[in-house]
């Protein structure tokens, strides 16, 4: 009886872990493949390292993408290094939120 429950709570353990650890990351994982798969020449991207800069060529079978980061400067980067497409909007908007949060008085509990 007490083999039955301690297997029971192992086995709900590892589907906790699964399901709040592994199962977002592989979701994550396939979302960002498909994102690279998706690319296109003349698409703006957000590196992972923040930069942003514009497709200029991609071979699909090395895995590498050339991005030009500014006139004439074009940099090889490894396609999983893309993180996202570059949406200005959205990026203005993301900092005036974290600016309006900075702004808001702290207070000592």
């Amino acid at each position: 009886m007490e083999f039955a429950v301690l297997a029971l709570v192992l086995v709900l353990g590892l589907g906790a872990y699964w399901s709040m650890v592994i199962f977002p990351k592989q979701r994550d994982f396939s979302k960002r493949q498909r994102y690279v798969q998706s690319l296109a020449v003349g698409d703006e991207v957000v590196t992972y390292g923040g930069i942003i800069g514009k497709v200029i060529d991609i071979e699909a079978e090395k895995g590498v993408a050339h991005v030009e980061i500014a006139d004439g400067i074009i940099v090889r980067l490894v396609t999983a290094a893309l993180v996202q497409p570059y949406d200005p909007d959205e990026f203005a908007r993301a900092a005036q939120m974290g600016l309006e949060t900075d702004e808001k008085p702290q207070t000592n509990s």
